[in-house]
């Protein structure tokens, strides 16, 4: 047995906002997936692109690394994995920038498909004048902290907002008929060791329902919903960040990694 991660295409991890691929070039975003799926067997790369950034912008970066990884890869497709903001930019290369063509599946990790609350906040609790300066300052940070190029931190929050999801950017960036397309959440069930979320945690329960912290379960509902991930009831559940095993990939009742080398495997057995 070649191991059970060993799928016909290669395996691309694709991260979300606010963080790149290697966060401070130390911490992978995906801690330690890349590993344990490797030991299982499996090929697998993950890309980096800016932190703060549009959806546009980062599927432009995205295509990009993924015609290398096809280059030194040889392989003629691969299955996607993404992981928040991560789940759009690929979404939007594959439909209107001819990455399609290289994706045999497309799997999509606590994704605001609908957009989130998170950002209508930002968005829409500051005015006009600070939000140009607070956007600029954020920039500054990532270009200096991430080492991004040419962020824009704004254009990121808008591209978020729930209305801009659902009325622009489902609307125009359709599925591709032939791409397996499947989807899960994670859910907080109450604090968590990510004290940082209980705000946006608190506000989204009042106004979308159950949520990670940073986007619905709703939001993250797309093409087959396979489920959504709690861990224990007693350990505050799995936050937005906990999905990709951030805080050391310690979560009471989740196994990040196995949930991912899992998820490899099924997808082998469906012939991808």
């Amino acid at each position: 047995d070649a191991g059970k991660c060993a799928t016909k295409y290669p395996v691309v991890l694709c991260h979300g906002m606010a963080m790149q691929g290697k966060m401070f070039n130390i911490v992978d975003y995906f801690w330690g997936v890349e590993g344990a799926v490797e030991d299982e067997g499996g090929e697998i790369y993950a890309v980096s692109v800016n932190a703060m950034d549009s959806t546009q912008n980062k599927a432009v970066q995205f295509k990009k690394q993924l015609l290398e990884i096809i280059a030194v890869s040889k392989a003629q497709k691969v299955n996607i994995i993404g992981h928040s903001h991560g789940t759009l930019y690929t979404r939007l290369a594959m439909s209107n920038m001819d990455c399609a063509k290289y994706v045999a599946s497309h799997t999509s990790l606590c994704g605001p498909h609908r957009g989130s609350v998170v950002a209508d906040l930002v968005v829409g609790l500051l005015p006009n004048s600070a939000q140009y300066l607070i956007g600029s300052v954020l920039d500054l940070a990532y270009q200096l902290i991430m080492g991004d190029t040419n962020p824009n931190s704004i254009q990121n929050a808008y591209s978020l907002t729930r209305d801009y999801m659902k009325n622009t950017f489902n609307k125009t960036v359709p599925n591709v008929s032939g791409i397996y397309y499947q989807s899960w959440a994670t859910q907080k069930t109450g604090p968590t060791a990510d004290v940082v979320m209980e705000p946006t945690w608190l506000i989204m329960n009042i106004l979308e329902g159950a949520s990670d912290g940073v986007v619905s379960v709703e939001s993250a509902k797309w093409g087959t919903f396979r489920g959504i991930q709690k861990g224990s009831w007693w350990a505050g559940g799995v936050s937005h960040l906990n999905a990709t095993g951030q805080f050391a990939g310690i979560t009471p009742g989740f196994d990040h990694k196995g949930w991912y080398v899992d998820m490899i495997a099924d997808l082998k057995g469906k012939g991808y």
